[in-house]
């Protein structure tokens, strides 16, 4: 139950923090949908606004770092307002790390704009059109303060890394079948990696959430999807 303050200004600060998240999560959105826009129109000015405007992100996450010291330095919070206020300086990392990641597709992107389209290109806007629905759903979870929302999404991982690990296997038969095809194969590997790792920081924050609701961690493991392969989850994070 959301507590009520005698001091207005204090609810209005948490109601401040609140927003701040919300924006972000807005921008991150906006990051994912351009990237894989930009994509699959082979875009470049379009991947090249990506990557200039992650740094919009970065600036809310510092200010979202700063007013959450402030809070817990003057309001000295405890229970239901704690959670609130560390429940937004986690999430706000988590969305920086997805805007991260967003970029990084832009940047891949330029690089494969610059080589012949191959067939597996298809395969990665299937992935990436659901996570950009976790991403929606979480946000919307944190919003409405809804934990069977949250805990929806975190179910939802295994759906996610089993998509990665069906088209990191179409990508390496494909580049057996025809060699010349390995450049462009390995760009579109790390930018499936980093759409997977965006759904990986959608679950951290449906973690975070139920933390906020409900006072406790989820208890039960988190749902992994069994691969096939003994690599997939090993290739290196783009950076």
């Amino acid at each position: 139950m959301k507590e009520v303050h005698t001091v207005r200004s204090y609810d209005e600060e948490l109601a401040h923090l609140t927003n701040m998240i919300a924006r972000m999560g807005g921008l991150a959105e906006a990051q994912l949908e351009g990237a894989i826009q930009a994509m699959i129109r082979r875009d470049s000015d379009l991947a090249g606004k990506v990557i200039a405007a992650d740094v919009k992100v970065d600036e809310i996450e510092h200010e979202v770092h700063s007013f959450t010291v402030r809070l817990l330095a003057l309001r000295q919070p405890v229970a239901s307002d704690l959670r609130h206020i560390v429940g937004a300086l986690k999430i706000s990392g988590d969305l920086e790390r997805i805007a991260d990641y967003a970029a990084n597709v832009a940047k891949r992107t330029l690089v494969l704009n610059q080589i012949p389209p191959v067939r597996p290109t298809a395969a990665v806007p299937r992935l990436a059109r659901v996570v950009q629905e976790v991403v929606k759903d979480v946000l919307d979870a944190y919003i409405e303060q809804d934990d069977a929302k949250a805990i929806k999404v975190w179910r939802q991982d295994e759906e996610v890394d089993a998509m990665y690990t069906g088209l990191f296997r179409e990508l390496i038969t494909y580049m057996m079948e025809d060699p010349r095809n390995l450049t462009a194969c390995i760009h579109l590997m790390f930018i499936a990696k980093n759409i997977e790792r965006i759904g990986d920081h959608a679950t951290n924050i449906a973690e975070t959430i139920h933390f906020l609701v409900k006072g406790s961690p989820i208890l039960e493991a988190r749902p992994k999807g069994v691969s096939v392969l003994p690599y997939p989850s090993d290739l290196p994070e783009d950076v």
